[in-house]
């Protein structure tokens, strides 16, 4: 079943403890860090836009990229602020021309579910950046999926909307499937919900396999962070940031 459908009408509410804000912060740090303070820049995997919203606050021009047909609506509703949105799969996207950096956060590699799958992005992303530009991405690592997520289910009431979020880890292909259930109310007035499913299925990388992907795309490490700490990763590390750049035209 396709993922982010339904999902999307409630996503943000129910990712409104998410330290957007923060994130940002930290990502507009590492730019600067690397000479970028504005120009044009690639949200990969977008959702709804709230991250390529807040990067355009800090002064970026923002093109926004994501798959999902219902996520990318709930971008457009809000205020123009002169980002562009485009529907296309991470794994085949295409620009008109070349980026000064691109960000992929909140473990959207982490949907790809085939080594191939992340080289063929990273090569994209390496053909699409300027000469020195900046990849910065995160994922969630093998030992979140394994020991923090692994078949644990999630549930959290809202009133006008609820979900319970079934977790299901297959060690021997690494992969975690979510089974999301979502009842949304229709009508207040009838207390009427309507139920819907979506499933979706996630893959757990290591830092060490990360790095080779990198590296075999083209594109140079330069750097790897814990999300929480902001030190060196550790072998309990939930998701880790990596820091690349584009190798030379």
């Amino acid at each position: 079943m396709e993922a982010y459908t339904e999902f999307a009408q409630v996503y943000d509410r129910f990712m409104d403890n998410v330290p957007y804000e923060a994130w940002c912060e930290g990502i507009s740090k590492i730019l600067t860090e690397h000479g970028i303070s504005e120009g044009l820049v690639l949200d990969l995997g977008c959702g709804t836009g709230m991250m390529t919203r807040l990067l355009r606050q800090k002064g970026y021009d923002m093109i926004g990229v994501d798959a999902s047909a219902e996520m990318l609506e709930i971008a457009r509703n809000h205020p123009d602020e002169g980002i562009l949105y485009l529907q296309q799969d991470m794994r085949a996207f295409e620009l008109y021309g070349t980026v000064r950096a691109v960000i992929c956060i909140c473990d959207s590699l982490n949907y790809l579910l085939e080594e191939k799958e992340i080289e063929d992005t990273f090569r994209l992303v390496n053909n699409y950046l300027d000469p020195k530009g900046v990849f910065l991405f995160d994922f969630n690592t093998v030992y979140k999926y394994k020991e923090v997520m692994g078949d644990t289910v999630i549930a959290e009431d809202r009133g006008e909307c609820s979900f319970i979020w079934d977790n299901f880890y297959y060690e021997e292909e690494r992969i975690n499937e979510y089974d999301l259930t979502l009842f949304i109310q229709e009508d207040a007035s009838e207390d009427l919900y309507r139920r819907y499913q979506e499933t979706h299925y996630q893959r757990g990388y290591t830092l060490e396999e990360m790095k080779e992907l990198v590296e075999r795309s083209g594109l140079v490490f330069e750097a790897a962070y814990d999300a929480v700490t902001h030190e060196e990763p550790t072998e309990k590390s939930e998701r880790i940031y990596i820091v690349a750049r584009e190798s030379g035209k």
